[in-house]
């Protein structure tokens, strides 16, 4: 799996595959940065034992600074929050974003657009060239100028409106680095 190179006393992203042993760590983070959104445990436990490589954090060395939920999926159809996948579909069309979160002194170091190679190494290997995510709050702004667009999908109007009012579902084609 690619990850961004760590140089020794750097605080360069360093973005290793997440373990059981994170989600307490994972959690705490989520609760600290996402409380608007708060998902139970049971949510990251399968995600992670779903798509193991779509699950990352951000360890340099300290404790974790920050996490990546992510896993194959269809853009019609985004997960709700805080529910179970169940499964994941046979015949994706996206790599799906679920979740980013950095702490605040992980922020304004590269760690997204590290995080966001190695998605789309991901992206490739699952035959799909496009990631897909919900961006929440005001955070849309930010996913547009790193080239993430809008995408109108009328199926997902009511899972949008249970994260909020100004919830977007986005998509940006990926090239793999």
């Amino acid at each position: 799996m690619p990850t961004a190179t760590t140089i020794p006393g750097s605080r360069q992203p360093s973005w290793r595959a997440m373990h059981p042993t994170d989600l307490p760590a994972v959690l705490d983070i989520a609760a600290r940065v996402h409380p608007a959104y708060p998902e139970g445990e049971s949510v990251f436990a399968e995600r992670l034992a779903l798509c193991p490589l779509g699950c990352l954090v951000l360890d340099r060395g300290a404790g974790l600074e920050g996490y990546v939920i992510s896993h194959p999926w269809c853009a019609a159809a985004p997960p709700a929050l805080d529910c179970a996948l169940g499964a994941l579909p046979g015949r994706p069309d996206c790599w799906y974003l679920h979740d980013i979160a950095l702490l605040p002194d992980a922020r304004g170091q590269g760690a997204p657009a590290a995080a966001l190679a190695i998605l789309a190494e991901h992206a490739a290997s699952a035959g799909v060239s496009r990631i897909a995510l919900i961006a929440t709050g005001s955070a849309g702004a930010y996913w547009l100028r790193i080239g993430f667009a809008p995408i109108d999908e009328p199926k997902a109007t009511a899972i949008l409106a249970s994260y909020d009012p100004k919830a977007r579902l986005m998509t940006r084609a990926m090239q793999p680095g």
